[in-house]
Formats: structure tokens, C-alpha cells, sequence
């Protein structure tokens, strides 16, 4: 996510829980809201919308955003995967595989997913998936 990313994710209250079997983080909440999921394949975190709602100050508009049409909005927010012609903007540092934060035009997050585009691809791109979004706002 970036420098910064983890002060501004996991203050120094939050509630680490651990895996009985490995002894592994595998989950991280603020009172009692998920922020992030540990994955186990690569031990990078997976963030919840409530993460990701949490961390878009602290890191900046475009950091590891993408930013869509208003037309795609409400589907992306009821969970759909974000298609490269409806992406306006994306961060040029996004490669694939990293978690991506989907916003609105407004800089509002509609979801969380993995990226499958890097994202000067994903501006490049008319066709074809760039984020499979995990979870949408219009979900919780």
C-alpha cells in the first residue's frame, strides 16, 4: 500500500488475531471491524471495505486507486468486476495482484478487489477485466 499505509491502517489499538494452528496473523480489527485479512498464499493483506474507507485518507486519493464512470458506479458497488473502458483514472504503480481500492469520481470507495491489469494497462485497455472486485459498499 505504501509508506505511511500501516500507521494509518493499524494504530496501535487494534485487535490482532492469530491462527491456532500456524500461530500467523489472519485477521486485524478495530473495534470490532474487520480492516484486513491476512493471505495465507502470499502474506499480503486483503482489506474490507472498512479498511479501505480507513486508510484512503492517510494515503491519498490515487495511491493504489482506481477511480471509474459514474455509469459502472452502481454495479462496482454491488460487487462487479471493474472492466478497463469504464476505469477514468488509476494509479501507474498498480501491478497485478496487488489489492486495488475502486473509488467513485467523488473519491468515494465503492469496493475492494485484486488488480488484474497493471494500471497503465488498465487506462490503455477498451476491454476485458483490470480489478476483480471482492466486495461492494452497496454488499455490507
Amino acid at each position: 500500500m505504501g509508506k505511511g499505509a500501516g500507521n494509518t491502517l493499524f494504530p496501535d489499538n487494534v485487535n490482532v488475531v492469530f491462527s491456532k494452528r500456524t500461530g500467523r496473523i489472519r485477521r486485524v480489527y478495530l473495534k470490532r471491524k474487520l480492516l484486513a485479512t491476512l493471505r495465507p498464499t502470499d502474506g499480503m493483506f486483503s482489506l474490507t471495505i472498512a479498511g479501505a474507507k480507513r486508510l484512503l485518507p492517510g494515503i491519498g486519493s490515487l495511491r493504489l486507486g482506481v477511480k471509474v464512470s459514474s455509469e459502472a458506479a452502481p454495479f462496482i458497488a454491488q460487487g462487479r468486476s471493474v472492466f478497463a473502458k469504464h476505469i477514468i483514472a488509476a494509479d501507474t504503480e498498480i501491478r497485478p495482484q496487488e489489492e486495488v481500492i475502486v473509488l467513485n469520481g467523488d473519491n468515494k470507495v465503492l469496493a475492494v478487489g485484486k488488480a488484474i491489469l497493471t494500471g497503465r494497462e488498465m487506462k490503455a485497455f477498451k476491454r476485458g477485466v483490470a480489478v476483480r472486485v471482492r466486495k461492494g459498499v452497496a454488499e455490507e
